[in-house]
């Protein structure tokens, strides 16, 4: 089985619930399996830590995780036009993996949530593919042949899924934007699969 890392971070459960999603959305491509992670928050005391295991939800990232993964689908809220803290973090534990060149060719995709829809979803997307670039990653986005894509009024862009949470966080995620995660999920494990493919001639 060729399997897809689903990694997230998420404060109020709108960025979980796209985790989610994309993940159906890689299940849907046959031979495709999705493995859904989350990273720990992080703290401005240097003493606090986290247990190795959280106490509800989906389990952290390891290391292992991210070089066994085929394809990689990222999500963030926005922070101020910028990927979230807790997940900038691990990716500056990621240099073995740079060195080794562990994540080169894999493809991967990102998407993200924000409270307004002029809240930095795109400058997010474009944060999180800047560490993925790095690691020689493919990066797809979301072409307008997805109608959802021309349809939507709330989230959605070309660089990658996104939702408008609201003011509160409590917005529901609309159709369109549900549309486009199963979309990134799918596109990115057909990518994935070819790959491993051709790989395995």
């Amino acid at each position: 089985m060729v399997e897809i890392l689903v990694l997230y971070y998420s404060r109020f459960g709108a960025v979980k619930q796209m985790a989610n999603l994309t993940a159906r959305g890689v299940e849907s491509v046959d031979g495709v399996q999705s493995c859904v992670r989350t990273v720990a928050p992080v703290s401005t005391v240097t003493e606090a830590t986290e247990d190795a295991i959280p106490s509800h939800g989906d389990p952290y990232v390891s290391l292992d995780d991210l070089q066994r993964c085929a394809g990689l689908a990222l999500g963030s809220p926005t922070r101020f036009g910028n990927m979230a803290a807790p997940l900038k973090y691990f990716f500056d534990t990621t240099g073995g993996l740079w060195l080794s060149g562990a994540l080169c060719d894999k493809p991967a995709a990102v998407f993200t949530s924000s409270s307004l829809i002029h809240g930095g979803q795109e400058s997010t997307l474009l944060s999180m593919m800047l560490p993925l670039f790095h690691h020689g990653m493919i990066l797809l986005g979301l072409p307008y042949s997805e109608a959802a894509l021309h349809r939507t009024e709330t989230g959605g862009t070309p660089y990658g899924a996104s939702h408008v949470a609201g003011a509160n966080s409590d917005r529901p995620i609309s159709e369109e934007e549900r549309e486009l995660c199963i979309a990134l999920g799918r596109r990115l494990a057909n990518l994935a699969a070819t790959v491993a493919t051709r790989q395995a001639d």
